[in-house]
């Protein structure tokens, strides 16, 4: 195990080396901005396939509802940039929330970006693998597989080290930024000089019949998730190599940008080209086809970059997710085993917890990207909502001693009011497919109090108290060592504990199978160890631990009373290797497990090393 875990993971790394695992703007843009920049490959889909549910000449609204995804956009730049630099520590929403709405605001962004991140790796690859299988139609029916094959390698990727994850994924980011960059600028051209003709199913401004402010609504919900991904940058500012504040703000302002420019240029490509959703090509696929043309070499760049993007968006949850438990753990409402760092300096809990559990939406919605997206939208724009309204909050409680604070509030009011309008949306036009949220959210915040009830009464009960309070001196010790057979393990066991107790008792259980051996071990044992009281406790039910259990009550109740200790003493054996454990009695272990609950006996065991 331990070869193969070097195999994939690589050497550990020294806490010295930590400087090394920083990013510069070009590779942080590169592994915090590729769910975002990837949600262009499904955003506009998602708005069309809204508005076609009532024909294909709604599809004209998608402009209007992409210009105001876009105002989105630039209020949460602008938001988030300020988040930034007033809280260079990162912790994005969680931080913000807790700080200047309260605990429990602050649980319910941490919950819902917890949650948001392992839908931000389910969504990725599920259309990852829908892209795949768009340009290699014999995968069709495979999204799944390929879906978590796709999770296992980011997974490995990022347990290897956040600098060695953005070297490789700079390749497909900027290989699919470029590339769509010329499909926008060549679309554009070709639709200047004619070549493209106007192939729109309605003129802009023309009336559909049929239309309602509802279909509007659901489609500027589903658009909006597109946005998705813009918090990742303010959650890792502590990933960018210094200053980093400044740093950070510059990528995210770069990020926004591109996204930006891509979004309006997709969408209006593909209501120029009239292109309708069909079911097993996605619209950028079709998008690609009118620019380029099917079968073109440009065609599959296309393609294959939007596969490769679309697979590694799920990065920026591998990014964001451990950093956000780290925050969470640090303040006792996630278990302390995810600030623990691994061989390669990253929080390797956080990663395999993310892993896990975006596999299991996957299998749980089948790798369907459309089912997922309502849930996707509602645990991101929760967050959002928060996180501006804790700016206006944080800015507020500084009148006077900044300079600018109407603009920067200003800023952060549109962002809440337009993410608060969106979550309204869903929940009342989206209820039918956002209800599980409803119940995995109270269950998460539970759990946040349940855990961080635990570590408070453990932190009461452990505090040195300081009165000057004596240790309780105890008079002497019992040692009960627990006897199979008569063996070296044995009587390393007896001499041990002669050398620890004042009273050590020799315990063995025997059975009804065999009560000639069973005759023989008493006699044996009292031949070698004449001066070591031994017990021998019938069980009729061929069970070892009930009476142990029953048997090591009464002594503890006895030494307790002549103000003694009681100490447990399992004796066994250590295979030279570790897979050789399996092929031996387990009983030791159950003990262990069982003793662990009794309060006042010491549990100590004794191992005697096995050299072939």
């Amino acid at each position: 195990m331990h070869s193969l875990k070097r195999f994939f993971i690589g050497r550990p790394l020294k806490s010295s080396e930590e400087g090394g695992q920083k990013l510069g703007k070009l590779k942080a843009l590169a592994m915090l901005s590729s769910d975002a920049l990837s949600s262009v490959a499904y955003g506009t889909e998602q708005i069309v396939l809204v508005l076609t549910t009532l024909s294909a000449a709604a599809i004209w609204y998608s402009l209007p509802i992409a210009a105001f995804v876009l105002v989105l956009l630039l209020s949460l730049t602008l938001s988030y940039r300020q988040i930034i630099h007033a809280y260079p520590g990162g912790g994005g929403a969680y931080v913000v929330s807790s700080q200047n709405l309260g605990r429990n605001a602050g649980l319910l962004a941490g919950g819902s970006l917890l949650i948001d991140y392992m839908l931000t790796v389910a969504v990725s690859v599920s259309s990852g693998a829908e892209a795949i299988t768009s340009a290699i139609p014999a995968l069709y029916g495979h999204e799944v597989t390929i879906s978590l094959v796709i999770i296992f390698i980011l997974m490995v990727m990022n347990l290897r080290g956040m600098s060695e994850s953005a070297s490789f994924l700079m390749v497909p980011v900027y290989l699919f930024v470029v590339s769509i960059v010329i499909m926008i600028l060549w679309g554009l051209y070709r639709i200047v000089n004619g070549s493209i003709p106007y192939a729109a199913h309605a003129a802009v401004g023309s009336v559909v019949p049929g239309i309602t402010a509802a279909l509007i609504f659901r489609a500027f919900s589903s658009g909006s998730s597109s946005l998705t991904g813009v918090e990742a940058i303010s959650n890792a500012v502590p990933f960018f190599k210094k200053p980093r504040a400044k740093n950070a703000a510059g990528t995210l302002a770069i990020m926004a940008t591109i996204l930006g420019f891509f979004f309006a240029g997709i969408t209006f490509l593909n209501y120029w080209y009239g292109i309708v959703p069909e079911a097993k090509v996605t619209v950028l696929s079709q998008v690609a086809g009118h620019t380029f043309g099917n079968g073109s070499i440009m065609y599959y760049v296309i393609q294959f970059a939007t596969a490769l993007i679309l697979a590694v968006a799920a990065n920026t949850g591998f990014s964001a997710f451990p950093v956000l438990a780290f925050n969470l753990a640090k303040d006792k409402y996630m278990p302390h085993m995810y600030m623990d760092r691994g061989d390669r300096l990253g929080f390797s809990n956080g990663i395999i917890t993310l892993a896990v559990g975006s596999a299991i939406l996957i299998a749980i919605f089948h790798g369907s990207t459309e089912r997922l997206i309502p849930l996707y939208a509602v645990g991101v724009f929760i967050p959002f909502t928060l996180s501006q309204s804790g700016m206006i909050r944080h800015w507020l409680k500084r009148r006077g001693t900044e300079k600018g604070l109407f603009g920067k509030t200003l800023a952060n009011f549109s962002g809440a009011l337009i993410s608060f309008a969106i979550l309204v949306i869903l929940f009342v036009y989206r209820l039918p497919d956002i209800w599980p949220f409803f119940i995995i959210m109270p269950a998460l915040l539970f759990l946040f109090y349940k855990i961080k009830h635990h570590y408070t009464n453990v932190a009461e009960q452990l505090r040195l108290e300081r009165d000057n309070a004596k240790l309780h001196e105890y008079s002497g010790s019992t040692v009960i060592v627990l006897v199979g057979n008569v063996t070296r393990v044995t009587r390393g066991a007896l001499n041990y504990a002669q050398t620890i107790g004042d009273y050590v008792i020799a315990m063995h259980v025997s059975m009804d199978e065999n009560p000639t051996k069973e005759h023989e071990t008493q006699t044996e044992f009292r031949a070698d160890f004449p001066d070591v009281r031994f017990v021998d406790v019938h069980s009729s039910y061929r069970s070892v631990q009930g009476p142990v259990i029953r048997f090591v009550d009464t002594i503890a109740r006895n030494a307790a009373k002549r103000n003694f200790t009681t100490t447990v003493l399992i004796p066994q054996f250590v295979p030279r290797k570790g897979w050789q454990n399996i092929l031996h009695n387990q009983t030791n272990v159950r003990l262990r497990a069982a003793f662990a609950r009794r309060e006042n006996i010491i549990m100590a065991t004794y191992s005697y090393h096995l050299k072939k």
